[in-house]
């Protein structure tokens, strides 16, 4: 395993991941991509404890989301069954963990302040800050999805699952889109990634 990571998280960052699974009881295990996550953490049946992380994450995404299922570990360990799953404990843990990685020898310089504000309050998902999510995007190889608030209003774009929608208009944060199905009214964060498949046509 130790060597295989090498292959998805940053060279400096090898020597402390490595210390961090230093478990017996630890159990990791790189995945095909998940379209609904990037990563997950489930203490199985025989006591072991296994942490599974998307094969098609860049670098920097992958060595975030291996910390993150590393926290859900040791936040167990420490504080035992009853924690929330993303409460204070598991913030906490996961913002120690990270803090060794928080540098320019691992991290580019143009995403550290952008992590920095992040890991002030983690949330569950690092694809909820937006900032970030479009930032770490950059690192990904080039793919035929475009982010949502690149269609233009009118335009129809599918979603992953094959659902298409038909683009509306921006709220504060968040972007319109009306399932073109059943006429369900969705709102999106600005970096979901989309196919577009074609405009409004007018009459």
């Amino acid at each position: 395993m130790h060597n295989t990571l090498q292959e998805y998280i940053p060279h400096q960052a090898i020597p402390d991941v490595i210390k961090l699974l230093n478990h017996d009881n630890l159990v990791v295990k790189i995945k095909n991509e998940r379209k609904t996550r990037h990563g997950d953490y489930r203490k199985l049946p025989n006591n072991k404890h296994q942490i599974t992380v998307n094969s098609n994450l860049n670098h920097y995404r992958f060595l975030m989301t291996l910390i993150h299922e590393i926290a859900h570990y040791e936040a167990y360990k420490n504080y035992g069954n009853y924690i929330k799953p993303h409460g204070k404990e598991w913030k906490h843990t996961f913002q120690q963990l990270m803090l060794p990685f928080l540098n320019p020898k691992i991290f580019p310089k143009e995403l550290l302040p952008l992590l920095a504000r992040h890991f002030r309050n983690p949330k569950a998902s690092s694809d909820t800050d937006v900032n970030l999510a479009l930032a770490l995007k950059k690192y990904d190889p080039p793919n035929d999805k475009t982010y949502i608030f690149e269609v233009p209003l009118g335009s129809e774009f599918r979603l992953y699952n094959g659902r298409v929608f038909r683009k509306g208009v921006k709220r504060r944060t968040r972007h319109e889109g009306v399932e073109v199905v059943s006429g369900k009214l969705y709102l999106f964060n600005p970096n979901a990634e989309v196919e577009l498949v074609g405009s409004l046509q007018s009459d």
